[in-house]
């Protein structure tokens, strides 16, 4: 805070303007904004020409302005509130009430001069029983006299206290050259004529809170202190204004005004993340009935949790073990519904019959590809992919089922393939040969359906993870799977996956390269290539 001066009050010292103030009878007042007094002073000086050099008002004139519409007052308050809001954000950011523009430098001096003359003068409570005057003086020009009473400042304030205890005979004048927020100054010091601070703080806007309670800190204005802190500890946070609360608490110097209760709200005492809640959080979802709330909640735990790994890099453990357990779960039960679905007769059966059943399989396969989701965001899928290519009962119960019923399964082995392509997943060399002879003919099987039956089936981004799949495999292994698939694309087309460009791959491997290592050719293979 800027240092006081003390002197002793001058009859005839500066010329004051007085500017319209609303005072309550307990002395509270609402400081306008700088800009607003700036702008006061300026109609002042421009009504003052005005009745200099203008000619009495005729008749007529009268009869014009009282023709005039009447304004909306709810639509000035809006405005003047929101300006006001505003205005409060921007010093809260910048901690200067009144930022000075390059332009207004390059004005003449002249103006400046009378811009820095401009005085306020502001009363608080009973002003014939004042006897202390405090000036403030803003970065901005502006210059703010307040008549206020020193038992007042002393019972309320530590800072004015020691201020004018230090000092005898007892100053008549404090002055404070270069104040930061003389709006909020002038009215933190209101509030110590109010018998209801925290009152008074309602319907303030939290930033304007947030000054205050910076300039009533720098006064050891206990009581407005703690109103804040229970305004801040009420109010709800809205945007960025969660940041701002918390960084401005946790600079408050004195630990006795009893923060925690605020910052709890961002933060609990456990020490340890809370994978136990994550792990709840995790069931309720992959338990619940409701397919919209499922949907729904699935696309969010998703998005949080891949901002957790963004922010804290994969460096907090969420909790991997309880993931795998419930992919297991959701694993032994597919293998328990595909075995009902594939009974002789089942399609047979009434379609109440078969409906749960039916239902109860998507649900699993979509929980199951959720879950692979989320591990290989976590760049821990490699061991599911283990699993996957071992859950043989699985597929070959697979072409029993009817393929409505049916086709998520084949996401899940997809959603595989795009990751081993990608880099995202590294399982060794045996899993992968052993996914692609296990699973890559159940989805042959249903390619059809999966490109006119599920919207996220992306058929490039499928074709090119199993193509590069293919090819990371030993050249006998290769050709092996890329000879089975010809066959059925041969008969298949559309119907079954495109894996022309790992076709040719291959080729180029088989037929061209030794050729080229034998004779020397390089210039073939980039020939090839472009």
């Amino acid at each position: 805070m800027a240092d006081f001066t003390l002197r002793r009050l001058e009859q005839g010292h500066t010329r004051i303007r007085n500017v319209p103030i609303a005072v309550t009878p307990e002395g509270f007042w609402c400081c306008p904004s700088p800009a607003a007094i700036q702008k006061t002073l300026k109609n002042q000086n421009l009504q003052d020409k005005q009745k200099a050099t203008s000619p009495p008002h005729s008749k007529a004139s009268s009869l014009q302005r009282t023709s005039l519409p009447p304004v909306d007052k709810r639509l000035v308050s809006h405005s003047l509130r929101s300006r006001l809001i505003a205005d409060d954000q921007r010093c809260l950011h910048s901690g200067i009430a009144t930022p000075v523009s390059s332009k207004a430098s390059e004005r003449p001096q002249k103006q400046n001069a009378e811009v820095q003359q401009r005085k306020i003068s502001v009363g608080f409570g009973q002003l014939e029983t004042s006897d202390l005057k405090v000036m403030l003086h803003g970065k901005g020009g502006t210059s703010v006299r307040m008549s206020v009473h020193r038992s007042i400042l002393a019972e309320q304030s530590t800072f004015f206290a020691d201020k004018l205890s230090r000092n005898s005979p007892a100053p008549q004048l404090l002055e404070m050259a270069d104040c930061e927020d003389v709006e909020i100054y002038v009215e933190t010091v209101g509030l110590m004529y109010s018998k209801d601070v925290k009152h008074r703080l309602i319907r303030q806007s939290v930033p304007r809170v947030l000054r205050i309670l910076k300039v009533a800190e720098s006064l050891g204005f206990h009581a407005c202190i703690k109103s804040c802190l229970d305004y801040l500890e009420a109010v709800p946070w809205v945007g960025e204004e969660e940041e701002c609360v918390v960084s401005s608490i946790r600079q408050l110097q004195d630990d006795n005004y009893g923060i925690s209760p605020i910052l709890n709200r961002v933060a609990s005492d456990l020490s340890n993340p809370p994978n136990g809640t994550l792990s709840h959080i995790m069931d309720l979802v992959l338990e619940s009935s409701e397919d919209r709330g499922r949907r729904e909640m699935k696309s969010l735990v998703l998005k949080l949790l891949k901002e957790n790994n963004l922010v804290t890099n994969g460096s907090v453990d969420l909790c991997i073990d309880s993931l795998y357990n419930s992919c297991k779960r959701c694993l032994e039960s597919l293998l328990d519904l595909f075995k009902q679905a594939s009974e002789p007769g089942f399609s047979d059966k009434s379609k109440e019959a078969r409906d749960p059943v039916v239902r109860q399989i998507a649900l699993e396969a979509d929980n199951l590809l959720w879950l692979v989701e989320i591990l290989a965001d976590r760049n821990a899928a490699d061991e599911f992919a283990t699993i996957w290519a071992g859950q043989n009962e699985l597929a070959l119960l697979h072409s029993s089922v009817p393929i409505m019923s049916r086709h998520l399964i084949s996401c899940i082995t997809s959603r595989l393939f795009v990751g081993i392509g990608k880099g995202e997943m590294l399982p060794s060399k045996e899993t992968r040969k052993l996914l692609l002879h296990v699973w890559l003919q159940p989805l042959i099987d249903d390619y059809s359906w999966l490109q006119h039956g599920s919207r996220s089936f992306d058929r490039k981004v499928v074709e090119e993870g199993i193509g590069r799949t293919i090819l990371t495999l030993p050249l006998e292994d290769q050709q092996s799977i890329l000879l089975s698939w010809l066959g059925s694309f041969l008969k298949a087309g559309d119907n079954c996956p495109n894996l022309q460009r790992a076709f040719e791959v291959w080729w180029r491997r088989t037929f061209i390269r030794p050729y080229v290592e034998q004779h020397g050719i390089a210039s073939i293979l980039q020939s090839d290539k472009s």
